[in-house]
């Protein structure tokens, strides 16, 4: 008996692009406020860091460790950022998200809080209309980087109220009755 191959004629499909639609969505404007839509986060202890309930599916214990100041200023209306301390680094400036140690020379960095109100400038910015699952504020709104002075990154945040221009004043606001323990206690309002 003798074996026969059989072939198989491939064939690509070429997909066609879907028709334009002439339906025009409205421009969305972003409500005069942005408002916490959350919980707080129920904070578990404080000492040796902050350890606080993040629930999700199930709960989650996320602990922020040696950037737990950050957030305990945020509770008290403070903007802590951290700047290292070795003589012999280059950069002299204020990390701001904080970091636990230098990235340029891997010394520990000290701990110093920003003088308020604190005042930056829109860096850059985004509009978001549809934020993915787990935001708690309503949207849209606006997501700004802020340049700080004396600050050598920039801080990313949200605009509670007004229209984002890159160059705009912006002031900090924090959320210290009710506070989230999240990052969600900081947030940004034009400062002119």
């Amino acid at each position: 008996m003798k074996k026969t191959k059989k072939t198989v004629k491939k064939t690509s499909k070429v997909r066609k692009p879907a028709p334009k639609s002439k339906v025009q969505r409205p421009k969305s404007k972003v409500s005069p406020d942005v408002r916490l839509t959350g919980v707080p986060m129920v904070v578990e202890k404080t000492d040796p860091a902050m350890v606080i309930q993040w629930p999700r599916t199930i709960v989650h214990h996320h602990t922020y460790g040696l950037l737990s100041p950050f957030f305990e200023g945020l509770k008290r209306g403070v903007l802590r950022g951290v700047r290292c301390p070795n003589p012999a680094c280059e950069e002299k400036g204020i990390w701001l998200p904080p970091r636990a140690d230098c990235p340029d020379c891997h010394t520990r960095t000290k701990w110093v809080d920003l003088k308020n109100p604190v005042i930056g400038e829109i860096f850059t910015f985004t509009h978001v209309e549809y934020p993915g699952n787990g935001i708690e504020i309503s949207y849209p709104y606006y997501q700004i980087d802020v340049k700080i002075p004396g600050c050598c990154t920039v801080m990313k945040g949200y605009l509670v109220r007004g229209e984002a221009k890159i160059g705009m004043k912006v002031r900090a606001c924090f959320r210290t009755k009710q506070p989230t323990n999240t990052i969600l206690d900081l947030s940004w309002e034009p400062a002119e």
